[in-house]
Parts: C-alpha cells; sequence; structure tokens
C-alpha cells in the first residue's frame, strides 16, 4: 500500500489532472531552479508568468475574473503539489489562496475587475502585509496609519516578514485609519507599488529555511494611496475581514505541512531500505521500523482531519476553533516527524543535499506564521470557556 498515494474522498477526475499539471509544473519547471533561487533570495518573474498560462494560480477565482473558475479543491491540489515538490520559493498560497480571496469577498466590483485578472495570469504579484516590527499576531496593535487627505490616504508606518514583498506589484496593507479605537480602526487598503512615491522595500531578510522564498521590510513614509483603494470601500472592517478568512488560510498552511510530512516518510522510507548497517538494511531494525510506522500514523491522522475540514470549508462550515486545531496540531506534527527523519538518515540528514536536510529548515517557521501556535490553543480554549 502507498500511503502518500492513498485517494482522497474528495478527489476528482478534474482535479487528478490538475494535479497532474501542478506535479509536472513544479517538478520540471521549479525544482532544477531551487538552488539559484535560493542563492538569490527570491524567483524570477517569469516564473509567476508560467504559472498563470497554465492556470495554476487563483484556480478558485470565478472566470469572469479571469480565474480558474474552480473552488478551494483545486488550491488544496497545487498546494499538496507545490510542498510535495518542496517547491517554498514563491508564494501560490499568499498570491491565490490569500490576497486573491481577500479581493474576491470584500473588493468592490471595480477592484476585482482591476486587479483579480492579471493576478491570475501573473502579471501582477500580491503580497499582504500585517505583521509590523512591534506587533505580530496581535493585529489591534498595529501602529501604521492611513489619514485621509483630499481623494488620498497618506500612510506612514512600517511591516516586517512580508512574503512575496520583494516583487510585489499589489499588496494589501493593514492600516488604522482611526488610532482611537482598537479592532474596529483597522482597514485594508490596497498599495500598487509601481512608482508609488513614499513606499520603499528593505532588505531581503536572511531566514533559517525557505531561503528562495522572498521575505522583506516593507517602509511607508507620507505614502500617498487613493481612497478609491480601501479593500470594500469602507473603514473599520480590516479586522472583521482577516478574521473570517483565518478558516481558510490556516486550511492552507496546514494542508501544506501535511503534504511535507508525507514527503519525509516517503524519503525516509527509501532511504533506510537501501541503508546498510550491521549486515543489514537499516528499514530491517525494529527502532527504524517502529518509528516510521509512528510517523506514517501521524501523517495518516493529518490527512484525514484535513479532509474532514476541506469538507467543512466547503459547505462553509468550518469554524475558526477547528480551523486553528487543523493548524497547531499538523504543524507541530510535522516538525515532530520531519525530526524523527532526520534522526533516521543520521549525519546524512545534517546535509543540504538530501532532502529532509531542507525539510527541516524549511517546515520551522509553520508553527509561527499564521499565527503562532500558542495563539491557536488560546482560540481553541476560549471556544471550549464560551460553550
Amino acid at each position: 500500500m502507498s500511503f502518500g498515494a492513498a485517494t482522497r474522498p474528495w478527489m476528482t477526475d478534474e482535479l487528478e489532472m490538475v494535479r497532474d499539471t501542478a506535479r509536472r509544473f513544479f517538478e520540471t519547471e521549479c525544482v532544477p531552479h531551487q538552488k539559484k533561487w535560493q542563492e538569490q533570495g527570491h524567483v524570477d518573474r517569469a516564473i509567476w508568468r508560467r504559472a498563470g498560462e497554465l492556470g495554476l494560480l487563483c484556480a478558485g477565482v470565478p472566470e469572469q475574473y479571469g480565474g480558474g473558475g474552480g473552488s478551494f479543491l483545486h488550491e488544496a491540489v497545487i498546494c499538496e503539489e507545490q510542498m510535495r515538490a518542496m517547491v517554498n520559493s514563491f508564494s501560490i498560497n499568499v498570491h491565490s489562496g490569500i490576497v486573491a480571496h481577500y479581493l474576491l469577498a470584500y473588493g468592490t466590483e471595480a477592484q476585482k475587475r482591476r486587479w483579480l485578472p492579471s493576478m491570475a495570469k501573473g502579471e501582477t504579484i500580491a503580497a499582504i502585509a500585517m505583521t509590523e516590527p512591534g506587533a505580530g499576531t496581535d493585529l489591534q496593535r498595529i501602529t501604521t496609519s492611513a489619514v485621509k487627505d483630499g481623494e488620498d490616504y497618506v500612510i506612514h508606518g512600517a511591516k516586517t516578514f512580508i512574503t512575496n514583498g520583494l516583487l510585489a506589484d499589489i499588496i494589501v496593507v493593514a492600516c488604522k485609519t482611526d488610532p482611537t479605537a482598537k479592532a474596529k480602526g483597522v482597514s485594508l487598503v490596497v498599495i500598487e507599488t509601481k512608482d508609488l512615491e513614499g513606499f520603499r522595500r528593505g532588505r531581503l531578510l536572511e531566514k533559517v529555511g525557505q531561503q528562495g522564498q522572498d521575505t522583506v521590510e516593507l517602509f511607508f513614509n507620507d505614502m500617498r494611496v487613493p481612497q478609491a483603494n480601501l479593500l470594500g470601500g469602507e473603514e473599520g472592517k480590516g479586522f472583521a475581514q482577516l478574521m473570517l478568512q483565518l478558516p481558510r488560510e490556516r486550511l492552507v498552511l496546514a494542508i501544506g505541512c501535511a503534504a511535507t510530512m508525507q514527503r519525509a516518510v516517503d524519503e525516509t522510507l527509501a532511504y533506510t531500505r537501501d541503508r546498510k548497517i550491521f549486515g543489514d538494511s537499516l528499514l530491517h531494525l525494529q527502532n527504524t521500523r517502529f518509528k516510521l510506522a509512528e510517523c506514517q500514523t501521524k501523517a495518516t491522522i493529518a490527512r484525514s482531519f484535513l479532509d474532514d475540514c476541506v469538507a467543512r470549508l466547503a459547505r462553509n462550515e468550518l469554524d475558526i476553533p477547528t480551523a486553528a486545531m487543523a493548524k497547531w496540531w499538523v504543524s507541530q506534527a510535522t516538525c515532530e516527524v520531519v525530526d524523527e527523519c532526520l534522526q533516521l538518515h543520521g549525519g546524512y540528514g545534517y546535509m543540504q543535499e538530501y532532502p529532509i536536510a531542507r525539510m527541516y529548515a524549511d517546515v520551522r517557521v509553520s508553527r509561527i506564521y499564521g499565527g503562532a501556535n500558542e495563539v491557536m490553543k488560546e482560540i481553541i480554549a476560549r471556544a471550549m470557556e464560551n460553550g
């Protein structure tokens, strides 16, 4: 039995075709360039356009806005194949799975038609800027301000850890339009970065893992943005907009982790089968077999739980606490499994030429981004407390 190839209850022939396209793209057009992208700290812009040509961007966006006309399932399949191939150098998830759906859910008709078609083609690269140097998970504490002046907003502030930030053409920026309010003072403003005065990208941040994925600081100094770029056209809705999209975002993160977990088990099974120790295969040692059995069990449980979450999301029934459970547990389990698998590789597991070493460095951040796992547990505990 091949656990990694187990049939998903929601899989269809159409989704299998999407999976095949995504797999070929990531394996043949991305994997060979991973080393180059890691060294330069970002992908080449052309790969975004190529992904757009193949229909791998905005797959869940309606065709009337240039998207693929699919559903979350299409995006889930693409995410799985990207993480299975260990191609995390450009964040399709942020671009298609997050920003596109903010625009789709909250944008005015004019905003949707202005930005979504070019995003689907890969001509426009999107990012979202929430985290600040002094405000991470607690978005009510952000200090980036947007003050009305004529027909514009004048924006001051800074953001950090911004995925896709180096190449982004549009960025959804979380701002305070009312500094006296907490959550109700937050608004989302879309900025178009080309020739934008007062906008500056900081240095590429040097990370422990995911080194090919551009992550930068952003600075806004007297940056003028048309008020027409306020997402949805109404101030004070930003925090609610962020909260309503979190189940989807956290499920995407968990799906990527689960794919990484299964890849780690598959790599280690192959390695231990070929590796000889004490005159026999490493796989024949009881400790190896038991450890791999534990790891595969976790991978199977994760996939089963996520399949249920995907079904709930498709019915618009995935709630915030359940999504938090998926995000924290699957990311934690993935880190544990990857660590065990690296141990079974011995010294070779610490060498960058082996996939398990790269997975070890890349996956650690999954317990931090999308909301730290400690915050996920607090969300779950509050839901329990409130009945």
